[in-house]
């Protein structure tokens, strides 16, 4: 896991407008510390992270990670949903806009969609109040679509797939939106309703 670098403590004490001493006052260790962080001397205690966290006006995980983590969605428009998925463990994480994410030890980046190709080709249909979808796609072990989602101005529903399984979703109408589906080789793709 990284941890806090005297780079990082002193960039962000001086986009503060904060010299050694003022960081040292507010978090009650001295400026010579303070120093010593920056100079790489010596690290911050763990106990001193949170507040140091606070006092640079960050989050602990910016503060380790090294970057500024800015939430330009702060409306949270669920149509803006950004899906992430590790590689690792198939873990699905889902927001309202781009986050930090990390699994399994890996820093998760937000996956893009793609309009699908000839590989990821499927059908649909709109028996009752549903929507009822099939992909031409393999479903074996090694290539299939490991989940789909419905996302709408007001609601989202992920439905999970699995190896073997039917390559076929059905979802409640809920109006106009968007379907994604993720192949677990080629990525996330995405139609419009």
């Amino acid at each position: 896991m990284p941890y806090i670098n005297g780079k990082i403590i002193k960039n962000l004490r001086e986009e503060k407008n904060l010299t050694q001493k003022q960081l040292g006052e507010i978090i009650s260790v001295s400026d010579k510390t303070v120093s010593k962080w920056e100079t790489e001397r010596g690290l911050p205690d763990i106990t001193l992270i949170e507040p140091l966290s606070k006092a640079l006006g960050v989050s602990v995980a910016e503060l380790l990670s090294g970057e500024n983590i800015v939430n330009k969605n702060r409306a949270g428009n669920i149509r803006k949903t950004k899906f992430y998925v590790c590689p690792v463990c198939g873990n699905i994480i889902s927001a309202m806009g781009e986050g930090a994410f990390s699994c399994c030890g890996i820093k998760l980046p937000p996956l893009s969609a793609e309009v699908p190709d000839g590989e990821h080709s499927f059908s649909t249909e709109r028996p009752e109040n549903d929507i009822y979808i099939r992909f031409d796609h393999p479903m074996t072990k090694e290539h299939y679509i490991s989940f789909a989602a419905y996302v709408t101005y007001n609601g989202i529903v992920i439905k999970k797939l699995y190896p073997e399984q039917e390559p076929e979703i059905r979802f409640p109408f809920l109006g106009k939106g968007k379907i994604l589906f993720f192949c677990n080789k080629d990525g996330l793709f995405e139609i419009s309703l």
